[in-house]
């Protein structure tokens, strides 16, 4: 990025320590949102999705301070805009979804943005579209699959009309279809975003940077190259394909972390 460009998103000097605890999640952590689409590792627990919390202000730094556009984030009032423009998707949808239909669920952002209801409709059906869900409008949401359910709670973010996005692995609970679809979306999308996932294969064919989390300290990679292979598979007789990494992976590509509280 260039440095004499305002960044949408910087955090400078984050530190933060969980209530109760002594030994801090961050110390003096530094970043700048990127243009581009950018990958979140790090072993299990080391903060990944507290982080994503920190930069939507859902959880209060205990040092350092987030900045949005240029300008110090200091009461929640401050980070209404911010959510505006970063949207979140949540690692379990249903800390999302919290209205009876799809359409109400979609259409509650755009509304409370001041959208007339015509509007709302609108830019919901268009959201619903996109990701491959038109006429699921007035389908039930707690009654959708796990799959179903991601997708819809990617359509409520993308019908706020952000121009980022942070998601906390994405591809949970979605079948090989879903996540195909979720791919196709996501690699459509021109804005920046920063993605936690164990799926190496989705972050493959998704991110063009590589940030990893290393005792409260954020890294920027220059090494990490994902590339493929065919061999030989015991219980096919086609070959198939993997995404690997020239260095062993973090934990975090085998487990989850983190739970959301709120859109």
């Amino acid at each position: 990025m260039n440095n004499n460009t305002q960044p949408l998103l910087e955090l400078r000097g984050i530190g933060f320590t969980y209530p109760g605890r002594e030994q801090p999640v961050f110390t003096n952590l530094d970043f700048r949102l990127p243009g581009e689409k950018t990958a979140l590792l790090g072993d299990n627990g080391s903060g990944k999705t507290t982080l994503l919390q920190i930069m939507v202000g859902l959880l209060k730094p205990t040092q350092g301070k987030v900045y949005f556009q240029g300008r110090p984030m200091q009461t929640e009032k401050d980070f209404f805009p911010l959510r505006r423009k970063i949207g979140m998707l949540f690692q379990h949808a249903d800390d999302q979804l919290f209205c009876p239909t799809v359409l109400e669920d979609v259409a509650f952002g755009p509304l409370n943005l001041g959208r007339s209801r015509e509007e709302a409709r609108a830019i919901s059906q268009e959201a619903l579209n996109s990701i491959g869900l038109g006429g699921y409008e007035d389908r039930i949401t707690h009654q959708l699959s796990g799959g179903e359910k991601r997708l819809v709670a990617l359509a409520t973010v993308l019908a706020m009309q952000p121009s980022a996005l942070l998601m906390d692995e994405p591809t949970n609970d979605l079948d090989q279809d879903a996540r195909s679809r979720l791919l196709d979306v996501l690699s459509g999308l021109d804005m920046p975003f920063v993605l936690i996932s164990h799926d190496w294969d989705f972050l493959a064919r998704l991110c063009t940077n590589f940030y990893s989390l290393e005792q409260g300290h954020l890294h920027k990679s220059e090494t990490i190259k994902v590339h493929q292979h065919c061999h030989a598979h015991p219980l096919g007789e086609q070959g198939h394909h993997h995404s690997m990494q020239e260095h062993q992976q973090p934990d975090d590509a085998r487990t989850a972390e983190g739970k959301g509280h709120s859109r």
